[in-house]
């Protein structure tokens, strides 16, 4: 089973247009809302890969009200914890006339101290019914002590449950101190954990997996490197993992959620590492092919999860 932990989600909406102009009136070609923030990513992307992920978040609003609606309908159990405030929304724009996105993402609001206590006694209640692994992806939220997600990580750890995790810079270094199972972040942020400058551009990922591996207390780690593919490294050895050639599509925003989601769903259901970066890799790519976050038909994702080459990294 899939539990995951959302402190920060939103309503992400995605405008596709002919072309951007600033100061211009825009008449979008498409336009797609969904549940978003890399909690709620990740979930639905479990779920269209045949999962039954149930989500704890802090919704808040009418926003966070229709967000809840949405991913029940979608058959992912929500675990609603309410916040006086209403719940952001993130923008993305596709000019047809340019690559890359333009994105907005609103700062998630300060989580109150009473909200952030709910939260816990709510997640402790609902891992109680659900053996497998719980996710604890994205940063700490304003206004929370530095060790937040670090709390959430030795609370899924206490309760027996195996903890992956997938956040950046102060919140990473301490999450690699409470026992995770798995690690997952990109090749940057591994750098700046690492205090390894060059380590965007020049260093070995499979050296930085191993630096991150020795950091964590030998957990399995995943680093991400956009469109050069994976890497992942546990007991049984270290792996590389390409992105299929004609994968790499126009709307990135999710592809770590969703890969996340893939490398997840294959370990949950007893998959070896290797057969986890595949459907991990093939699970991002086929997000990126499509608007809006975790999006993507999770049959054709695992059907091309074959193509996808695992190869031994030495």
């Amino acid at each position: 089973m899939l539990t995951v932990a959302g402190l920060t989600p939103s309503l992400d909406i995605t405008y596709r247009v002919a072309a951007l102009t600033p100061g211009a009136i825009h008449r979008p070609l498409e336009v797609v809302r969904c549940a978003g923030g890399k909690a709620l990513n990740l979930a639905r992307a479990a779920a269209n890969l045949g999962a039954a992920p149930a989500v704890v978040a802090v919704l808040g609003g009418a926003t966070g009200d229709g967000l809840a609606a949405e991913l029940e309908a979608a058959g992912i159990a929500v675990s609603v914890v309410p916040t006086p405030v209403e719940t952001r929304v993130c923008v993305s724009v596709a000019a047809d006339d340019a690559p890359g996105l333009t994105e907005f993402y609103a700062w998630a609001d300060p989580v109150p101290e009473d909200v952030w206590g709910a939260f816990g006694s709510t997640l402790a209640g609902v891992l109680g019914d659900r053996p497998g692994w719980l996710a604890v992806p994205g940063g700490a939220p304003r206004g929370l002590p530095g060790p937040a997600l670090a709390e959430l990580v030795a609370a899924g750890v206490a309760a027996g449950r195996s903890v992956a995790v997938d956040t950046h810079g102060a919140a990473l270094e301490a999450v690699l101190t409470a026992g995770p199972a798995l690690v997952k972040v990109n090749r940057d942020e591994a750098a700046e954990l690492l205090g390894d400058a060059a380590g965007s551009g020049s260093s070995s990922l499979a050296a930085m997996a191993a630096r991150v591996r020795e950091r964590a207390g030998g957990a399995t780690v995943v680093l991400t490197d956009g469109e050069h593919g994976c890497v992942g490294l546990d007991d049984d050895g270290s792996w590389r993992a390409p992105v299929p050639e004609g994968r790499r599509g126009r709307y990135p925003v999710g592809s770590g959620d969703s890969f996340l989601a893939g490398l997840l769903v294959a370990l949950d259901g007893g998959d070896p590492l290797p057969a986890a970066l595949a459907l991990a890799t093939a699970a991002g790519a086929a997000n990126a092919a499509v608007p809006g976050p975790g999006r993507f038909d999770g049959a054709e994702a695992r059907a091309s999860a074959a193509g996808v080459r695992v190869q031994p990294e030495s």
